[in-house]
């Protein structure tokens, strides 16, 4: 059962009931721009991740059926809270090293890079994750834990950290000494110094507590939100990319062969003597603290809404359907969503060639539609023709009637 599918709704019914509450109390966590990138990395994760988590789960199982020291009955009520249990323990580490060592924490940044708080951040996940986390889940296979019930209990930590994303929700009393709360997870979000690197659970803070990672919500110290190296984007891609790039241009810097190597496994903003003193990196003061923001008319906000609309169905349906579909309608799937997203995130930067590009995926559409119809991702009739071609016609149009943009950020 895919639990992410049937969660969406809720996903969005919860968001626009914290929009409300916001209004309501005077807040202002949501962002049109930063909430379209949330949801578009999570989109991209989500989609990728139908390619990507084959790896996990085939090593997952092998090691299970080979290695497993004990056998368990699925309907054994023990194995499902050890397994639960167990799963979060695992999910503590690698969580906790994806902040600890540059390469793991290339893959995590994206997650964290929102300066706002809000549900939306808890969609915004990576897509290159599966690379090397899997491997920490290896130690419930050694146990006996069956694939269907590893992959149960995983997306129910998963869904689980989705409430403990919201400024609305305060401390919970005797609740914060066993599970991962509102209140410990805004500081784990946070970029203050006393926050850094603190309360890394999905589901219990008593990891925290167990192994010293444990950091309460102070009143006098307000959390701001973001990373270090703030992304300063609403590309979805290069989201994804900024850290890895980071970590690649340091390590082609570098005099010695042996910082080229080892600057991906060693603690996360290590960089080697020579390439800091040459290329020093500038923190910024949180005491001025600026959030990044492009200005939009209402016009190309409305415009982003619709484009992004449609991708997000897409995403669904394709969510709904994709069990069965071969890798190479797969691909293509996340060609275009990963495309269509990058354009979007152009046109949120208000680039000047936003329009040109705009345009170059509206004409796209046809060919890789029809690609995606030849490979069985989609059963196109002449009424499905209709609606697309109509869509591009009406897009095309109101992207021709959309006011110039003007470069605002570097090209």
């Amino acid at each position: 059962m895919n639990y992410i599918l049937y969660a969406v709704p809720g996903f969005f019914a919860l968001m626009a009931l914290e929009w409300l509450a916001d209004r309501w109390r005077g807040l202002s966590s949501y962002r049109l721009a930063d909430t379209l990138n949330s949801l578009s990395a999570g989109m991209l994760s989500i989609t990728t991740g139908l390619l990507s988590k084959a790896l996990g789960l085939l090593a997952y199982g092998w090691a299970w059926q080979h290695w497993a020291l004990a056998e368990w009955p699925a309907d054994n009520p023990w194995l499902w809270f050890l397994a639960f249990l167990g799963y979060d323990l695992c999910y503590y580490w690698l969580h906790r090293l994806g902040h600890e060592r540059n390469l793991l924490w290339a893959a995590h940044a994206v997650h964290h890079q929102s300066e706002e708080y809000n549900l939306s951040t808890a969609l915004r996940q990576t897509s290159s994750g599966f690379l090397l986390g899997w491997v920490f889940y290896l130690p419930l296979a050694l146990l006996g834990v069956p694939p269907l019930v590893f992959l149960t209990v995983g997306a129910l930590n998963l869904l689980y950290q989705f409430w403990v994303h919201t400024r609305h929700v305060p401390k919970l009393g005797w609740l914060e000494w066993i599970f991962i709360t509102p209140s410990s997870h805004r500081v784990h979000h946070a970029q203050n110094p006393v926050y850094m690197d603190r309360n890394y659970g999905g589901v219990f803070i008593l990891w925290d507590r167990l192994f010293g990672s444990y950091q309460e919500e102070l009143d006098e110290q307000p959390a701001i939100f973001g990373v270090t190296t703030p992304l300063a984007s609403w590309n979805p891609l290069w989201a994804n990319l900024q850290v890895y790039v980071a970590l690649w241009r340091d390590a082609r810097r570098a005099a010695s062969w042996w910082d080229r190597l080892r600057i991906w496994f060693m603690p996360t903003g290590w960089r080697p003597t020579d390439v800091a003193a040459r290329y020093p990196q500038v923190k910024p003061n949180l005491s001025r603290f600026v959030k990044f923001e492009v200005p939009l008319s209402r016009y190309q906000r409305l415009y982003a809404i619709v484009q992004f609309s449609g991708y997000l169905l897409a995403s669904c349906y394709l969510l709904a359907i994709a069990e069965g579909q071969s890798v190479q309608a797969l691909s293509l799937a996340c060609v275009w969503l990963a495309l269509g997203l990058y354009s979007l995130g152009v046109w949120l930067e208000n680039r000047t060639w936003a329009r040109a590009l705009e345009g170059v995926r509206l004409l796209a559409n046809l060919p890789l539609f029809a690609l995606a119809d030849g490979l069985g991702l989609l059963a196109m009739d002449g009424r499905g023709w209709a609606l697309l071609l109509g869509y591009g016609l009406a897009s095309a149009l109101a992207l021709y009637l959309a006011p110039r943009p003007v470069q605002v950020l570097p090209a």
